[in-house]
């Protein structure tokens, strides 16, 4: 199939968003608008993505894989942070967590020769590991926000019977770790009943050997798995301890965009 046969298969699939739109629409979910800016945004960055991958492909530097994931990097910390206002340092708490589990699963994979240190390899590798990285990040980072908003008087209770801030936390924050990685846990569970993930799809639609798709789709799914534990536990050991002073006391949550938090703390 051409490249110009690939784009007009691509254009026909937008009769379905028509069919997202038309539902939205129907049921009054006023998401019309946030569909559109999806659809436009993933055709662009796919197709610019596409240019950059080709064109690092070209180089067959290790250099630019290492430039291009860590821009990756940088985005996903970003995208985390904007999901996560009100987090104190958000960013630099996401970006951190992302990073170091891209850096720790891809560096594993390497050193056990599980994958060649290739850019054909490590980007889409790379790819899968820091979106759901992310994915994971923002949940975490979400949950512990609005627990101890919501949760507030319990924690403070706890602090006031001489519990330190981690001992005070400790169930808001083994909650938001659990929520953060079920999505993914449940998907490793049932990968091949339920559904068929993604890289296996691709491979046998490619033509390659199913067996072949299986074994590279098991590498991924346990790769991600361990991303995602990885990014979870940092995001939130690293997260909940900008919502306390040096004295254990808990600072006044700021809003995220659109709600009112408490006065400042004295």
């Amino acid at each position: 199939m051409g490249n110009t046969e690939t784009i007009f298969s691509a254009l026909l699939t937008l009769g379905l968003v028509a069919v997202a739109v038309a539902l939205s629409l129907y049921e009054g979910l006023d998401l019309e608008r946030d569909i559109g800016v999806a659809v436009v945004r993933s055709f662009a960055q796919l197709a610019a993505m596409g240019y950059a991958i080709d064109y690092v492909f070209g180089l067959e530097s290790l250099a630019a894989v290492a430039l291009l994931l860590t821009g990756m990097v940088l985005f996903a910390g970003w995208t985390s942070a904007r999901r996560a206002q009100g987090v104190p340092r958000a960013f630099a708490v996401a970006a951190g967590a992302i990073g170091v589990a891209a850096v720790a699963t891809l560096g594993l994979l390497l050193l056990l020769r599980v994958v060649p240190p290739t850019a054909r390899y490590l980007i889409p590798l790379g790819g899968m590991v820091i979106g759901n990285a992310m994915n994971t990040a923002s949940l975490t980072l979400t949950r512990i926000r609005d627990d101890l908003a919501q949760g507030r008087p319990a924690v403070e209770a706890a602090l006031a019977l001489g519990a330190t801030s981690r001992q005070a936390v400790a169930p808001v924050l083994k909650t938001a770790l659990q929520r953060a990685m079920i999505p993914l846990i449940d998907s490793t569970k049932t990968a091949g009943i339920v559904f068929l993930p993604g890289a296996m799809v691709g491979m046998i639609i490619a033509g390659a050997d199913p067996l072949e798709a299986a074994r590279l789709q098991i590498v991924v799914l346990y790769m991600l798995l361990g991303s995602v534990s990885v990014s979870a536990i940092l995001a939130g050991l690293l997260s909940y301890r900008f919502f306390f002073t040096k004295r254990h006391q808990l600072r006044a949550a700021r809003p995220a965009a659109g709600q009112r938090g408490d006065p400042p703390a004295g």
